[in-house]
């Protein structure tokens, strides 16, 4: 089956977290500009996200383990296909105590056409805001994903200057709408949040995010920002 190739295979493996050093830091990079590649990683941190959660431990106790070979070596003097899983059970319920199992299978995925392979179902697609950060062609990207109530928002752009911070409201579609924190930004990270059902009801197409400069600690009053420096509007991928 044929591999995935250029922007599909980067931000899959982005979205599992495969990527290191300098090809890390370019694709946050490019997260944070270009607002059509931060959607595409948001769709396969959606598809893959199923994946990569923890798995639960279900392996057998090591008495169960001891009682079968213990059996079946009385039958058979050669070992057994199952006496010899039992020797490896200590490796495998490490794999089973992590995540490895999951991103072996988030690999494979990899070499299935993006075509043959069934989507999520989902009824809203992710929405994405490119917000710039001043005269600069640095930008905050935010990338919100309906299905999972959370909100990526990358800020690989923004430093810290010691004395504020920069804090993100939203203001949904609709006269006399009030701004909602969306919360204090981390300068150079990149952030993973889940929001409230009732504040990711209201990340809505058209919906606009604002950047404000507060105290450090963010702002005082969470109804009310301070002096916004940039602004975005939320849109579907």
């Amino acid at each position: 089956m044929p591999e995935l190739s250029g922007e599909d295979l980067l931000a899959a493996e982005y979205a599992m977290g495969l990527l290191e050093g300098e090809d890390l830091l370019a694709v946050r990079g490019r997260m944070a500009r270009e607002t059509a590649f931060a959607g595409l990683v948001a769709q396969w941190e959606t598809r893959l996200a199923p994946l990569l959660d923890e798995p639960a431990h279900a392996a057998p106790s090591p008495e169960v383990w001891s009682r079968i070979a213990g059996e079946l070596e009385e039958r058979d003097e050669a070992p057994s296909p199952v006496v010899l899983l039992q020797r490896r059970v200590a490796v495998w319920q490490r794999i089973a105590a992590g995540s490895a199992v999951a991103a072996v299978a988030a690999v494979a995925l990899l070499f299935v056409p993006l075509g043959n392979t069934p989507a999520p179902a989902t009824d809203a697609p992710p929405l994405v805001a490119s917000i710039p950060i001043a005269d600069t062609p640095l930008r905050i990207g935010l990338t919100f994903l309906p299905e999972r109530e959370e909100l990526l928002v990358a800020a690989d752009g923004l430093t810290a200057d010691g004395a504020h911070d920069h804090e993100l409201w939203l203001i949904p579609p609709g006269e006399g709408a009030q701004p909602r924190s969306l919360g204090v930004v981390a300068p150079g990270t990149q952030e993973r949040v889940s929001l409230d059902p009732a504040l990711a009801r209201s990340m809505r197409q058209g919906a606009q995010i604002l950047l404000s400069q507060e105290p450090l600690g963010g702002a005082p009053d969470k109804s009310a920002p301070g002096p916004v420096v940039a602004q975005g509007t939320l849109a579907k991928t």
